[in-house]
């Protein structure tokens, strides 16, 4: 049997599959962004795939800490954007 990767969500502070989250990187110019495939470059936090868990996860601000960095409203708005495309 193989290893299944779990990742805690910034959002609800469950463990679950790598595959079941989101995965939000800061790259080493600085820029946030969601990487939906899981394979970018950088440093990264996980946050489930559901608006609620994003939204508790910036109101405790746990993904600017886990990834040492300011996030600016706009690049939250576009996530919550870009989660409730995906949806």
């Amino acid at each position: 049997m193989k290893k299944i990767p779990l990742r805690m969500c910034t959002g609800c502070g469950e463990m679950k599959p790598k595959k079941e989250l989101v995965r939000v990187v800061r790259s080493k110019e600085g820029e946030i962004s969601l990487d939906l495939t899981g394979r970018k470059a950088g440093r990264g936090a996980y946050v489930c795939r559901s608006l609620d868990c994003l939204k508790k996860a910036r109101k405790t601000r746990r993904i600017e800490r886990s990834l040492d960095c300011q996030i600016p409203d706009e690049v939250y708005d576009a996530m919550e954007k870009e989660m409730a495309e995906d949806e």
